[in-house]
């Protein structure tokens, strides 16, 4: 008897027509999924192939515009450094006190006019001292002559004889002498004596005062700081400005200047010329040294020596310059570009010289002919040699993904 935990043995036999039935069927399943899979995937990548195709054989849409002509006048803008006409430190030419001061910082003084008073008893007595030499020798002088004269008087009776009248007119001649040279020592103490009085050089502004009433003055004490006044002539003021190399030639003597204060006088401008230059220039900076004359003669004389402002020159143009909007501008190593669009419309990179900046355009100095179509705005994504499709800035920006036409080119392809 057989137990129900046996396998049985006599199990009926699968046909071969079977499995090939069945390995039919999961042959054509699996590629059933395989072709499901695999298809879309394969459209997907077509598509996409020809979309970068199709992006690649696009030329890129550019705005262009051309150089502009111009004769308006430059506005020249350059730092300006104001300086008093004159501007002179007094210094104390003998030794002695300071006994008084007669004007203080700020004061306003004429040519002449007393400033101070020094006490110098010493000097005072060195020129006593002297006229009183003076006034021995004049005598020693007058006797020698009358002493000459009267010995020549003996002349006709052979009471002299010619030695002692050559030593009588030699005393006569070494008193003059002595004569001449006491009134020099008086003269030399008088001038020393005038140099305590301190009058003003020139018309003009006290800056400075250094010393109190009984101070000790030296005349050897010249450093800075040791002066007893600092005088400025105000009423004229002599205004440095450092021209570019560029614009020094088209600069002219007596051509009006604006003055600009804008941290004083913001509204206000003052009119001055062009007086001097150096008439060379400075090897390292390549500017030339210009000094403009202002008048600062308004009652609150509000120029002030030392002020920093803005010179403002109006340059007449001899020629037409060309200007660019400053968008077209490419920043780069070796200095600025532009980038231009050639017969075959391709992008060549330029390299130009700017001048004066005017906002929304700039001068082009040199680099350009005027004939040139420049692309308005630049992208970072064009290079040297590419076609683009170049389209008039008049016309407006191109909606994305729309090629120009052949007519919007200012150049047809060849």
């Amino acid at each position: 008897m057989e137990t129900s935990g046996n396998i049985p043995v006599d199990l009926p036999k699968i046909s071969k027509r079977t499995l090939v039935v069945v390995a039919g069927v999961m042959l054509l399943a699996m590629l059933g999924f395989f072709i499901l899979g695999f298809w879309p995937r394969h459209v997907r990548m077509r598509e996409r192939e020809a979309m970068a195709q199709e992006i690649r054989n696009e030329r890129p849409i550019v705005q262009v515009v051309r150089p502009k002509t111009t004769g308006n006048p430059v506005e020249l803008n350059l730092p300006a450094d104001i300086h008093a006409y004159a501007a002179t430190a007094l210094y104390a030419r003998i030794n002695g006190y300071l006994a008084s001061w007669k004007v203080d910082i700020n004061d306003r003084v004429k040519k002449d006019d007393l400033m101070a008073l020094i006490s110098a008893p010493e000097t005072d007595a060195d020129l006593e001292q002297a006229q009183a030499n003076l006034n021995q020798q004049q005598t020693n002088y007058e006797l020698a002559v009358a002493t000459d004269q009267r010995y020549r008087g003996l002349i006709p009776t052979r009471g002299v004889t010619q030695q002692q009248l050559d030593q009588y007119h030699s005393a006569v001649e070494q008193a003059r002498a002595n004569v001449v040279s006491a009134a020099a020592a008086v003269d030399r103490f008088k001038a020393l004596v005038s140099f305590e009085r301190i009058t003003a050089p020139f018309d003009g502004v006290v800056t400075a005062r250094n010393f109190d009433v009984g101070a000790l003055v030296s005349a050897s004490n010249i450093g800075p700081g040791q002066e007893l006044f600092d005088v400025a002539e105000d009423d004229l003021l002599r205004v440095l400005v450092d021209v570019p190399q560029a614009y020094s030639p088209q600069i002219q003597f007596d051509q009006p200047v604006t003055l600009v204060l804008e941290q004083n006088y913001p509204e206000h401008q003052f009119v001055g010329s062009v007086k001097r230059s150096a008439g060379t220039l400075d090897p390292v900076t390549r500017t030339l040294r210009t000094e403009l004359d202002f008048k600062n003669d308004d009652p609150l004389h509000r120029i002030f020596p030392g002020m920093f402002g803005k010179a403002i020159f109006t340059i007449k143009r001899d020629h037409p310059a060309l200007t660019i909007p400053t968008s077209a501008l490419l920043f780069e190593a070796d200095g600025k570009q532009v980038a231009l669009i050639d017969r075959d419309n391709k992008v060549h990179f330029q390299k130009i010289a700017p001048g004066s900046d005017y906002g929304t355009e700039i001068e082009v100095i040199a680099g350009l002919r005027g004939d040139e179509l420049i692309v308005a705005n630049p992208s970072e994504q064009l290079t040297e040699g590419v076609v683009v499709s170049p389209v008039s800035s008049a016309q407006g920006n191109p909606s994305p993904g729309n090629e120009a036409h052949s007519d919007s080119a200012p150049f047809p392809n060849r």
